[in-house]
């Protein structure tokens, strides 16, 4: 069997060339004014700022413009509640990113649930998950809105299909989960007090990978002809499923890195460049 890579990276190129078009007609009919993606940084993890500094560097490529906003590790939550005031009254801020995860003494969700829904361009709100969940107009959670995008992209039918989503999180698992059951597939979530995961999986005619463990999906556990979607990335090019096994075997996977990736930050920009739009009269 011939497997279909589903190459994130060069479909996010593709998009880019499309999203820079659509910018550069924005700007010509509203006096130069662009869509701005304002990005929050509490603490200095390195990836988290690197994280950040890939999301600046793709809206610049598009023409976006992109504001960093850098706080301390011991910021408080109302300090930060107050900086995400300050942004969702802002009229030239369209989008707000609070980038995962912030120092422990925070209070993550109540943050994320301070972003106004037409600002919450990286999908992370409660409000906007649960009109995502019924159907409703929201911006998805980037990596989940990402990877059906990508799906859609490549034509793949899923809709009567067996989906297992491996993890539980706010925003990867749960809202993925949701999003295949809205595209109709019949969803299994997987998670850490699951019985006989293998069983599971084994079952399954799509698989996303969403646990956080270097290839803890063993290749075996996966049937033949399954469609398969890993979201993980650790140190040394792997993700959360043992992918080099399966080329050749399933027919159709994201590879790590260049699949998942590039389509989150990508779904990131797109969504931002949306509130724009609705926003910049």
């Amino acid at each position: 069997m011939e497997t279909l890579i589903l190459d994130g990276k060069y479909q996010a190129s593709c998009y880019e060339d499309e999203f820079r078009a659509e910018v550069a007609n924005l700007k010509a009919r509203a006096n130069n004014a662009t869509p701005v993606l304002a990005t929050i940084l509490v603490g200095a993890d390195p990836s988290s700022a690197t994280y950040v500094r890939m999301k600046g560097e793709a809206c610049r490529r598009i023409g976006m413009d992109s504001r960093k906003i850098e706080m301390s590790e011991q910021t408080t939550t109302e300090e930060l509640l107050a900086t995400i005031d300050e942004l969702n009254a802002d009229e030239n801020v369209h989008g707000i990113l609070l980038q995962h995860p912030v120092p422990a003494q925070i209070d993550e969700r109540a943050c994320f649930d301070r972003i106004a829904l037409e600002k919450d361009v990286d999908g992370v709100t409660c409000l906007g998950f649960g009109r995502m969940a019924m159907g409703e107009s929201a911006y998805g959670s980037a990596t989940p809105a990402g990877i059906m995008r990508l799906l859609e992209k490549y034509k793949l039918e899923l809709s009567g299909l067996h989906a297992v989503v491996v993890g539980r999180s706010p925003i990867l698992g749960k809202p993925m989960a949701l999003m295949l059951l809205n595209a109709n597939c019949t969803v299994t979530i997987c998670h850490s007090r699951t019985k006989d995961l293998e069983r599971h999986i084994r079952e399954a005619d799509l698989v996303v990978g969403a646990v956080g463990i270097p290839e803890f999906i063993k290749a075996d556990w996966i049937k033949d002809g399954a469609i398969v979607v890993d979201a993980g990335y650790h140190t040394g090019g792997v993700g959360d499923i043992e992918l080099a096994p399966l080329n050749g075997r399933v027919k159709a996977l994201t590879p790590v890195p260049g699949g998942v990736g590039p389509m989150t930050i990508n779904t990131l920009i797109a969504q931002t460049l949306t509130a724009g739009t609705k926003a910049i009269k």
